[in-house]
């Protein structure tokens, strides 16, 4: 498969990047916050989910940017910064309008870690990086949906990743 390059500037398309993105991996080093150039950015392993479902026997990941603009303030709840080596699964991107057009960009990472990023407006942009390479393991999920609220208000799903007290 060619080289992915995406962009978002509406709920929709977002979705359809979180789509691609899912069961990403990085490193808690692998993103920073640039807040002069109002930017958040992050580099992660993803995995081909479109070539795996074109062809059973191949899998593979690709390194790959992802970028939001016109970022005003970035919270994180359960993400240890000072754990850089520290290993992030990404298990959804979503979007949240406040005052038209902006809104929240929440990073939903397993373990109940999450980047909260405060925008003007969404627009976000996804590029492989370079070649992708195989890989043994496919991510695999329970049937039920990690990201559902269960009656007691908490999260519930894969408890695997990188979590503690964060700011």
């Amino acid at each position: 498969m060619s080289k992915l390059k995406l962009y978002a500037l509406d709920p929709e398309d977002l979705d359809v990047l979180s789509a691609h993105l899912q069961d990403a991996v990085l490193q808690v080093r692998d993103m920073a916050y640039l807040p002069d150039q109002r930017r958040f950015a992050l580099v992660v392993n993803r995995f081909d989910w479109v070539e795996q479902a074109e062809k059973a026997k191949e899998k593979h990941r690709r390194r790959t940017a992802l970028h939001f603009e016109r970022v005003i303030a970035v919270r994180r709840r359960r993400l240890r910064q000072d754990s850089p080596d520290g290993v992030l699964n990404l298990l959804a991107i979503r979007y949240t309008e406040t005052e038209a057009p902006a809104g929240t960009i929440d990073l939903v990472f397993s373990a109940d870690a999450t980047i909260r990023l405060e925008v003007e407006c969404l627009e976000a942009s996804l590029s492989d990086l370079g070649p992708a390479w195989s890989t043994q393991a496919v991510p695999a999920h329970d049937l039920a949906d990690p990201l559902a609220d269960t009656p007691d208000g908490e999260a519930s799903g894969d408890t695997g990743g990188n979590a503690g007290d964060g700011a």
